[in-house]
């Protein structure tokens, strides 16, 4: 894992970004300052045991392992309604023996809209709703994309954002690539997605206006009194050329492709307000996993950083 910075002692543009994600959704103490409305489950995760000679880390070998798994909205706005279009997150802490946890932060989007940091910065900027409207200006974004040529992907997915059935049925992403590491000290760069047991489905936006603001939570526990929630962890391995630093771009579709286990969503936490406390962070690794050299990567964990120490104080 990347050095971290003292605690209370954070990098500028990372704190930075952080006002800026404020700015953009409103303040509201307490919550994460990205995907502040969502909640938290209980989980296992039961491993194939098919990508044990790729990397060494414990979740990825045999054994089931118990997991918090976390579904959300993008927005910092606690109280936005469940039926607007907007990426969904689902947050996965693997909890292995001795106290060990590591973590798999997803969304439902292939790429991100910022290739490093100081774009992530300027996409905010592009972004900020505008004073009458409520609602970023459109010939700003266009510049931005216009600047920022390969955030055209992640733009493009953000306008086609679907509104999903369920959090259950949709598709996420990793984004960024990461390298696993074997007993050979072998390194394979990969891209991790979660596909849904239950298929991918959406609402049409007249189907979505009927909604409860809080449909997808409702769904969801109508859905798990019922039974688990499933998801695969398919694994993209690279190929020769792959770039590993360019979280905007997406790998060709013909790559190796392996089933690295599945994930059971069993039921609510009991304590949710203490769960809601968890920062899931993508850097929170364990041996037999590295992060690749994508800056927006390790920028995360510095931003997450900033967004839980800000909320731990309520502020």
């Amino acid at each position: 894992m990347s050095p971290q910075p003292p605690t209370g002692v954070h990098p500028q543009l990372a704190v930075d970004v952080v006002d800026r994600l404020e700015w953009v959704s409103g303040l509201y103490p307490g919550y994460r300052r990205a995907h502040a409305k969502g909640a938290c489950y209980r989980g296992v995760f039961l491993p194939s045991g098919k990508v044990s000679t790729l990397t060494t880390a414990a979740h990825l070998q045999v054994d089931p392992v118990p997991a918090t798994v976390r579904f959300s909205n993008f927005s910092g706005n606690p109280y936005i309604w469940d039926r607007s279009r907007s990426a969904r997150g689902l947050s996965v802490s693997f909890h292995l023996p001795g106290g060990v946890s590591t973590d798999l932060v997803m969304v439902s989007q292939p790429v991100f809209v910022a290739a490093t940091p100081q774009d992530m910065w300027e996409f905010l900027q592009a972004a900020e709703p505008d004073v009458f409207t409520g609602s970023p200006d459109p010939e700003v974004l266009r510049r931005y994309a216009t600047e920022h040529a390969e955030s055209f992907r992640g733009l493009r997915a953000v306008k086609k954002t679907p509104i999903p059935v369920s959090y259950a049925t949709l598709r996420y992403w990793a984004v960024h690539a990461f390298v696993w590491v074997n007993r050979r000290l072998q390194r394979t760069a990969v891209r991790y997605r979660w596909e849904p047991e239950a298929g991918v489905q959406q609402l049409t936006d007249e189907r979505a206006a009927a909604k409860s603001p809080n449909y997808l939570h409702e769904e969801l526990a109508e859905r798990l009194a019922n039974g688990s929630v499933a998801f695969t962890l398919r694994v993209q391995l690279a190929g020769p050329g792959d770039a590993t630093d360019d979280c905007t771009a997406l790998w060709p579709a013909d790559r190796t492709e392996l089933t690295a286990g599945r994930l059971l969503v069993t039921g609510e936490v009991e304590d949710q307000a203490k769960a809601e406390q968890r920062m899931f962070d993508p850097t929170r690794l364990v041996p037999g996993l590295e992060l690749s050299d994508d800056p927006m990567l390790a920028f995360r964990a510095q931003v997450y950083a900033v967004s839980h120490s800000r909320r731990t104080r309520g502020s």
